[in-house]
């Protein structure tokens, strides 16, 4: 029989896909790379490795939480470690809260371990779970490292959602209790310098920015709500460039991953060069997913690894770290809103 918290699984993925669109608003758009026309390069000096959570990861992007839980979701998850597997980049599972709720809800989620035994595996929480449901979930899926996010905005909108929100003993308790590694992770509406300026403080190393543009949990819960009267509210907070942006005071202090309507190879470089060490994306691979199948997906991330090549030689850079040497011409909005974000008192 399926439970409430599998039902609303469920609403999340076919919400979700309901919403997508080739369009996004997450400001990358203003974000202009300036490139070199004599590179003095060729294409196979190029390395698009990095690092995830502080370890080697081969591609600079990787699928970020979706979803899981539920037999629909389940399957989705399966299909999308195998197409992780074959790709050989890194996947993050949806929140494991409702298996550590319900035990027997367990083996879909370890199933993905089967699936992808020797690939880069994180798991994810929300930032409310103590040590104890932490150890669980890490455990369930033997994760390489651990996502624990921070779902404010969502969970005020959920109808049944929490109403307190007391974290920050709770993750450092993670972090000092922990070998495994730890991002904090947004969802759609960007962490901004007042929220980095915490977690640095509680010693964390690893953030996901998760700006707006892509996935709106906030439209997706008020979609649940019977008379969807806080619309107004899904337009909140931080574009992904202005995300990045706002973190880029903090450099030094965090390893950043971007995230927030990633739609193309051009996105995944224009994060870089603003300073992410790697990418996550979650929306389009789910539509392609869904519309075209497994392989349309596995082929999709092969054409953007080799895009991101073809991208970086544009710009005379053999491997991200150059990419984050690089400058960029920001339109006026984002400029503006540069000035305004570093002169701010956090």
């Amino acid at each position: 029989m399926t439970s409430i918290h599998q039902h609303r699984k469920d609403e999340h993925f076919f919400i979700a896909e309901k919403l997508y669109s080739d369009e996004v608003n997450n400001q990358l758009d203003e974000v202009q790379l300036i490139f070199d026309n004599l590179p003095e390069l060729d294409l196979n000096e190029i390395d698009i490795s990095t690092t995830l959570a502080g370890k080697k990861a081969s591609s600079p992007f990787f699928i970020n939480a979706i979803t899981g839980g539920s037999e629909q979701t389940n399957k989705i998850n399966y299909q999308l470690a195998k197409v992780a597997h074959k790709a050989n980049i890194p996947m993050a599972c949806g929140s494991q809260s409702i298996a550590v709720k319900n035990p027997e809800l367990r083996a879909g989620f370890s199933h993905l371990r089967d699936i992808n035994a020797d690939g880069f595996m994180i798991g994810n929480l929300g930032a409310g779970h103590p040590m104890a449901n932490f150890k669980i979930a890490q455990e369930m899926i033997n994760a390489d490292a651990m996502e624990l996010h921070l779902n404010v905005s969502q969970e005020l909108v959920m109808p049944e959602g929490d109403a307190s929100f007391k974290w920050e003993d709770n993750i450092k308790n993670v972090i000092d209790n922990s070998s495994t590694p730890l991002i904090i992770k947004g969802v759609g509406q960007g962490l901004t310098p007042i929220t980095l300026e915490k977690l640095a403080k509680i010693g964390v190393k690893y953030v996901d920015v998760s700006g707006r543009g892509g996935t709106n949990f906030v439209e997706i819960e008020n979609q649940r709500r019977k008379d969807k009267e806080l619309f107004f509210l899904k337009d909140i907070g931080f574009t992904t460039a202005q995300a990045l942006i706002a973190a880029q005071k903090f450099d030094g202090k965090f390893s950043i991953t971007a995230s927030g309507g990633i739609r193309t190879s051009l996105d995944i470089v224009k994060c870089l060069v603003l300073g992410a060490d790697n990418v996550g994306i979650s929306g389009l691979f789910l539509h392609i997913l869904v519309k075209e199948g497994p392989e349309a997906l596995y082929s999709k991330i092969c054409a953007l690894k080799s895009e991101i090549k073809k991208i970086m030689l544009m710009l005379e850079c053999k491997n991200i770290a150059e990419l984050h040497e690089k400058d960029v011409i920001l339109s006026s909005n984002l400029l503006s809103f540069k000035e305004q974000i570093n002169n701010k008192r956090m």
